[in-house]
């Protein structure tokens, strides 16, 4: 017989403690979210536009008058650049030619499709823009600098009203069997009710996501730099390093787009307010952070430490982009490939989906997938501070994307371990015992 002593039951001071936390995880923390972010975008322009780049200048009685004085409000011309714009990179996702890309499998057994042509797209919409500005001269180069909190007030205004549509949408007419309120409005709201819909036979996650955000994203640090040479008559070396490296980052995401759709923004995170007003209104105010501040401090840094800091930020992103085409490579061919000159290290895992069917999945326990389970995240991590460091130190904000960065990277892996132990149970438990950190070796 067992000498176990048997588990107390929970009190009520226990399940009341329980709920409380369960409420402050699903309702209030949200709710701050929901609160919060948006005037936080709109401050961090003020304060790069208005006071020189220094968040605590906010606290002060210049703050406050910059506040009154500059507080942005939509505009026709921003709602003219954002509807051209999304029309434009609808166009080019129905229009471009591109192969079809069958994405994972949902829990509920659904799998989403997806057009690849991110990279034709790319060129056409980079080509499009410098043409129509240099070459035919319809508007200026500078015009997403010019209009930026115009078009930041606009953008978030809008999505938070969109992300209402979804919410509803999600209720009475999703898309797929994926889709499931919660009964919490709140959370419903923020995490979103399906997982991939569609309108009109358009996938929103990949237009929101990738075409209208991370193309946007690109064009808007070409617009800061174009902003910059206007200014002063050349782009300073550190403009050239950040907007240099974060072109080349986006460029390099449109190239691996179809791994972005094994992320867990694609396979497991809502379209709620989180994904859908964080890539339309976060991405662009914040993401962006550090060009936008060296639009008015220019920096030059010399030769060597530019030369440094592009090389450092190319090699992030190659081994960025080697770790996720490692494991897309041993996947696509069922591990008949070599990583890093020997055969895969694999952990051959199954995983059951809500309609009773069962699937077999590869877990590469080698590479980079050997060093840690989410390693990828370092060169991450690394590219963005050397996007940063050309701002100098003379202000935290250029280096607040970074920091938040490194908040969301390691909620991330957090949260991506907890689904893959629930997804994959002792498959993924042994892959753990092999590699028992998360993203930096002997650290965590």
């Amino acid at each position: 017989m067992s000498t176990r002593a048997p588990s107390p039951a929970p009190t009520w001071s226990g399940r009341r403690q329980s709920r409380a936390a369960e409420v402050f995880r699903t309702t209030v923390v949200p709710l701050l979210l929901v609160i919060v972010t948006p005037p936080a975008v709109v401050l961090f322009w003020i304060a790069c536009t208005y006071l020189d780049g220094s968040l605590l200048r906010l606290l002060t009685a210049e703050g406050l008058a910059a506040l009154v004085d500059h507080f942005p409000r939509p505009s026709l011309a921003a709602i003219e650049i954002i509807v051209a714009f999304a029309v434009f990179e609808l166009g080019l996702l129905k229009l471009l030619p591109g192969k079809t890309y069958d994405g994972p499998v949902t829990p509920t057994g659904n799998q989403p499709r997806y057009k690849l042509n991110g990279i034709l797209a790319w060129v056409v919409s980079h080509g499009a823009f410098l043409g129509a500005s240099y070459g035919l001269g319809w508007f200026s180069p500078a015009i997403v600098f010019d209009h930026f909190g115009e078009l930041l007030i606009t953008l978030s205004a809008s999505c938070f009203l969109f992300c209402w549509f979804l919410y509803f949408k999600g209720i009475h007419a999703p898309s797929t069997t994926d889709a499931g309120a919660s009964g919490n409005v709140v959370m419903d709201y923020f995490w979103g009710v399906e997982l991939h819909p569609t309108l009109f036979g358009v996938n929103l996650k990949q237009l929101f996501n990738c075409r209208i955000s991370m193309m946007g994203w690109s064009l808007t640090v070409i617009s800061f730099a174009a902003r910059q040479r206007l200014d002063i008559g050349h782009v300073s070396t550190s403009m050239l390093v950040c907007s240099v490296l974060l072109v080349a980052y986006l460029f390099k995401f449109f190239y691996w787009e179809s791994g972005y759709f094994t992320s867990l923004d694609i396979m497991h995170d809502r379209f709620g307010y989180y994904i859908c007003w964080g890539v339309i209104s976060w991405v662009p105010g914040v993401y962006s952070i550090t060009a936008q501040y060296l639009v008015k401090h220019p920096r030059e840094l010399g030769t060597p430490l530019t030369i440094g800091l592009l090389a450092l930020g190319f090699g992030a992103i190659w081994i960025n982009y080697a770790a996720d085409a490692q494991r897309q490579r041993v996947r696509a061919t069922g591990g008949q490939t070599t990583v890093w000159g020997k055969p895969p290290e694999l952990i051959h895992a199954e995983y059951t989906t809500a309609d009773g069917k069962t699937h077999k999945s590869l877990l590469l326990v080698s590479g980079y997938w050997g060093i840690a389970r989410h390693f990828h995240y370092v060169p991450e991590l690394t590219l963005a501070l050397a996007w940063s460091l050309p701002a100098g130190f003379s202000h935290f904000l250029p280096y607040f994307y970074l920091m938040f960065l490194t908040i969301l990277l390691t909620d991330r892996a957090g949260r991506d371990d907890q689904r893959c132990r629930t997804k994959y149970g002792p498959f993924w438990e042994e892959y753990c015992k092999k590699v028992p950190y998360k993203i930096v070796p002997g650290v965590y």
